[in-house]
């Protein structure tokens, strides 16, 4: 398809002069960049297709072509570095090798010698879109998360020369997340904190516990959750997202990269990957599909659960002063049957995974140096030396405390408590008290929550602060049931 020929003026200039005595040829010094070059052109001729002519390259078989053997040549090249002097400029709206000429190769190459290496100069917008196609086939990496690193910080640094960038990249950005299902890391597509607030039952963004100091603890304690639940839910041989989102039925064919020189070669495997409610992308036997993706009822359901009770007992890590209950009916009773038969214990798996985030996030790491370690024993035996005095006896010791052989004045005694149940009872409003009054008289504080139109758990909230704010505890514990030792205070107050 290409070939570089190249002729000397000054001999084209002599075939028209009368003919010269014959001259011994010299052979010509070996340009083994070029060779190299020469090598990889041979690679277009070896796996061209009657759909390989770049006046057809709009049709999706000569792209599927073209992106192979775009591959291949960027395999057979993906170690090469040069150091060309010249900057050769180069404009095509799809760019690949065989279109590129001698200077302009060399020029491709030197510029990614130094993007490699963390320098990113400004060049023609094909050149960059050459490497970004690199990266997405994940030519030159060291594995799909390394091409991913390397595909964003390219991003960041080149649209500080050309912002136009940004509209292809972000796309491929998260085309990339989801063929190359690579997990944490930016943004993790299919566990966004943000995402799953909107789709819960539960949105733990309006919890008073949720702040702008906690925040940042809150989602990523609700990461390490799903990572948790989701390796519950693999062990036991069911995929999370079958079971809590469904497409509709208006459903499309779908290719990574769009727009870009992309060879699938990769053997993809069976999944589902929700990126919001607005897209599921599915994974069948090597074939992609997008649809409009639905949450269902009991996925809303389950979600809620999971935020609550992960908010329950974060609150309890961390000893905030008020505490709520996660309770398990929230989760549909034919999910919670299916859990049970497949052998996964909510509850357990949400409840272990809070408390091993927060120890993790909250521990303190100690590293011994033994050399400053010997040091210090020796300074601590020579203070110890120069600290030793004669033993005082007990009256010494309270001489020198009041000058007089008795204790120091001035202590004061602890106050007498003012009355905090009366206190608390004009703070408690008419509905706080009768639900007090519920509880006492074994009633369904639930079915009277719902009767005054306030939320359960806003009713329990509201009197636990109260509470905390006049005799310092909660009155109510996990399970809306009263504490026993405040049950004779408590109907004083309310009965």
């Amino acid at each position: 398809m290409f070939y570089t020929i190249e002729v000397d003026p000054a001999e084209v200039a002599a075939a028209h002069e009368p003919a010269r005595q014959s001259q011994k040829i010299e052979p010509v010094e070996k340009d083994e960049i070029r060779e190299l070059f020469y090598k990889m052109r041979d690679i277009h001729r070896q796996y061209r297709s009657p759909f390989t002519n770049y006046s057809r390259f709009f049709d999706r078989r000569a792209q599927r072509d073209e992106a192979k053997i775009f591959y291949k040549q960027a395999v057979f090249m993906k170690d090469f570095e040069d150091d060309y002097p010249k900057q050769v400029p180069f404009t095509s709206y799809y760019p690949y090798y065989q279109m590129l000429g001698y200077d302009q190769l060399r020029t491709y190459f030197t510029w990614r010698t130094q993007a490699r290496k963390g320098v990113v100069n400004n060049t023609s917008l094909s050149y960059f879109f050459l490497y970004a196609y690199e990266l997405l086939n994940n030519v030159g990496v060291d594995s799909p998360q390394d091409g991913l690193d390397k595909l964003m910080f390219l991003q960041c640094a080149f649209k500080a020369y050309d912002d136009t960038v940004d509209k292809y990249t972000r796309r491929w950005l998260k085309d990339y997340h989801i063929y190359y299902d690579v997990p944490g890391a930016v943004a993790d597509v299919r566990d966004s904190f943000g995402l799953y607030c909107g789709l819960s039952k539960y949105d733990i963004r309006k919890s008073a516990f949720f702040t702008e100091n906690t925040s940042g603890q809150i989602e990523g304690c609700f990461h390490f959750v799903m990572d948790k639940i989701r390796q519950g839910f693999g062990a036991a041989g069911i995929r999370f997202d079958d079971v809590f989102f469904r497409p509709t039925k208006k459903i499309t064919a779908w290719k990574p990269f769009k727009d870009a020189l992309f060879h699938e070669r990769i053997k993809q495997r069976d999944r589902r990957i929700v990126v919001s409610e607005k897209e599921i992308y599915i994974c069948s036997k090597g074939e992609w599909i997008f649809s409009t993706a639905v949450t269902t009822e009991k996925g809303r359901q389950f979600i809620g659960y999971v935020m609550k009770k992960m908010e329950s007992v974060l609150r309890k890590a961390t000893k905030y002063k008020y505490k709520i209950a996660a309770d398990i009916d929230m989760v549909h009773p034919e999910t919670l049957r299916k859990l049970t038969k497949s052998g996964i214990d909510i509850e357990k798996i949400v409840q272990s995974a809070v408390l091993k985030f927060y120890r993790e996030a909250t521990k303190t790491v100690v590293t011994v140096d033994n050399d400053s370690l010997a040091r210090i024993r020796l300074e601590a035996l020579a203070t110890q030396e120069a600290l030793i005095v004669e033993e005082q006896t007990d009256q010494d010791v309270f001489a020198d405390s009041s000058g007089d052989g008795s204790f120091a004045e001035g202590i004061p005694e602890p106050a007498p408590g003012a009355d905090g149940w009366g206190s608390l009872k004009g703070a408690l409003s008419e509905s706080e008290l009768r639900a007090l009054t519920v509880v006492l008289r074994g009633g369904n504080l639930k079915q009277f929550a719902d009767e005054s139109n306030i939320m359960l758990e806003v009713l329990a909230d509201g009197i636990n602060e109260k509470a905390a704010d006049f005799i310092g505890d909660n009155l109510l514990d996990d399970d809306f049931a009263v504490y026993e030792d405040y049950i004779e205070q408590i109907r004083r107050i309310a009965e």
